[in-house]
């Protein structure tokens, strides 16, 4: 019965500690200073199974690629009017804050409530193959459990609505 109290304690006391952590910020993991698109590419899909990536098959060497494949968003019209139309559906999701936009472009940070990780998610308008590119990927930890595809095709249902 000893060993059943410690136990407990020690769980809660785990899951105190983790709340705490995220709550200081500690869990947010380091904003990536290589996002952005670099010869027509956007940063490759992460080693480890928690992001996904529209251009995940440029990468053949990718650990992850498999994991990593999504299709891109169709672009219809005018590349600016559609990253500005992704910017509004983004500014309306939970947790999510744009950092930085261009006509072209776009890159925003989602923020989970509780333990404040972030994922990192960018947008590139490509005219010459009508498609825009997509890569969202969590900063910490080895998996996503799925939020980033989720996420992405939250994004591209209410995209493809308008």
């Amino acid at each position: 019965m000893k060993f059943l109290a410690v136990a407990l304690w020690i769980a809660f006391a785990l899951v105190a500690l983790t709340f705490l952590a995220g709550q200081l910020g500690l869990l947010s993991g380091r904003e990536p200073a290589d996002l952005g698109v670099r010869d027509g590419r956007l940063k490759p899909p992460s080693r480890t199974p928690n992001s996904v990536s529209s251009q995940a098959h440029l990468y053949p060497d990718a650990p992850q690629k498999d994991y990593a494949a999504i299709a891109p968003l169709p672009l219809a019209g005018d590349p600016a009017a559609a990253i500005a139309r992704l910017r509004r559906i983004v500014e309306s999701m939970p947790g999510a804050r744009v950092v930085g936009a261009r006509s072209d472009y776009l890159y925003a940070q989602f923020t989970t409530r509780w333990l404040k990780f972030v994922d990192d998610v960018e947008f590139w308008a490509s005219p010459a193959e009508g498609v825009i590119h997509v890569r969202s990927a969590s900063r910490v930890g080895r998996k996503d459990f799925g939020v980033n595809r989720r996420r992405v095709e939250a994004i591209r249902a209410a995209h493809e609505r308008q």
